[in-house]
């Protein structure tokens, strides 16, 4: 058995999108995008976005900066270039970053999903 996908719903998936693409450098797939659905490119697992619908995302609020969940039953974990450098770009944007007393630190997205970063091997 292998993950062949993971999927976050989201409020703003222009946002989300965004983040994903230009923080993350995960490019999103033009042939399967609709108005409510991104799925982006990797070696990996598929990721994709889903938005939340319309009269559901109204009752949603999400500060800014974004609290981050980390009482989710899910965590991420991509594999980047440069993890340094993702990371000045998550700060750049006013994200949180979760420093850990182990030594690892963890992003927070705009809608405050936490995740890792690995470094390319």
């Amino acid at each position: 058995m292998h993950l062949d996908g993971a999927m976050l719903f989201v409020k703003d998936l222009d946002r989300m999108t965004a983040f994903y693409r230009d923080v993350l450098q995960l490019q999103p797939v033009e042939d399967t995008r609709l108005d409510n659905w991104v799925e982006f490119k990797g070696d990996g697992a598929r990721f994709s976005l889903h938005a939340i619908p319309p009269a559901i995302a109204a009752s949603i609020h999400i500060d800014s900066p974004p609290r981050p969940r980390e009482q989710g039953g899910i965590k991420l974990t991509f594999i980047v270039r440069d993890v340094h450098s993702t990371l000045e770009r998550i700060t750049a944007m006013g994200l949180p970053l979760l420093r850990r007393p182990w030594g690892g630190t963890d992003g927070v997205d705009p809608e405050g999903n936490v995740f890792a970063l690995s470094a390319r091997p």
